[in-house]
């Protein structure tokens, strides 16, 4: 089983959150695209989170620009595009977690989204959610677009204090199952990685 993490925008905390999902299930971690690879790389993120419990599969385009895919690519007289990413998948044997870069909307090229990575990789998606204004219409609206294609969504992921409000609304117009809640980590470690990792409720598991 493959699940595409995807945030509703940028700085929603996807990348710890998606280390933490892999701990909770168990699986392998991918990050295809990886933009600002000269300041920082996600997969090595994930690798210090998790203390090298979870294998972490290289990138297919590590693009050095923190700008869109599109752009970064651009800059390096490079073409990113999803047929590249298919052919480079890897094989795995635990489920795997492949984190997307930015939002559903986010261009990989001219014609093709970060959306359509889905698809691609027979993968099932899990919105990661952050409160902030805005953020009911941004995650309702990820959830809506995944629906008018026909990608199977697994449920949204809350990063962050409660906010009782807004995830009524979300729960209410979404009708989506609730994973669960990771705090907003300012300095994540790999303890509390694992004791975020124990609430979550996932594909196949159970609290």
């Amino acid at each position: 089983m493959r699940i595409l993490i995807s945030g509703i925008g940028t700085d929603v905390g996807k990348t710890v959150a998606s280390a933490v999902i892999a701990v909770a299930w168990g699986a392998d971690y991918w990050k295809p695209v990886q933009t600002g690879a000269g300041i920082d790389s996600d997969r090595l993120t994930i690798e210090r989170l998790t203390e090298g419990r979870v294998r972490c599969y290289p990138e297919v385009f590590a693009l050095p620009r923190p700008v869109s895919p599109d752009a970064a690519a651009s800059s390096e007289g490079v073409r990113i595009s999803i047929e590249a990413i298919v052919a480079a998948q890897p094989h795995h044997t635990n489920p795997l977690i492949i984190e997307g870069a930015g939002g559903l909307m986010v261009p990989l090229n001219e014609q093709e989204l970060i959306a359509d990575l889905a698809p691609a990789l027979n993968a099932s998606v899990i919105i990661v959610s952050r409160h902030y204004l805005g953020s009911i219409n941004h995650t309702l609206l990820s959830a809506a677009y995944l629906r008018s294609r026909g990608v199977p969504i697994e449920g949204i992921l809350f990063v962050g204090d409660e906010h009782p409000e807004t995830e009524r609304s979300i729960r209410t117009f979404a009708d989506l199952p609730i994973i669960g809640r990771i705090p907003w980590f300012n300095s994540p470690t790999p303890k509390t990685i694992d004791e975020a990792a124990r609430t979550l409720v996932l594909p196949g598991r159970t609290r």
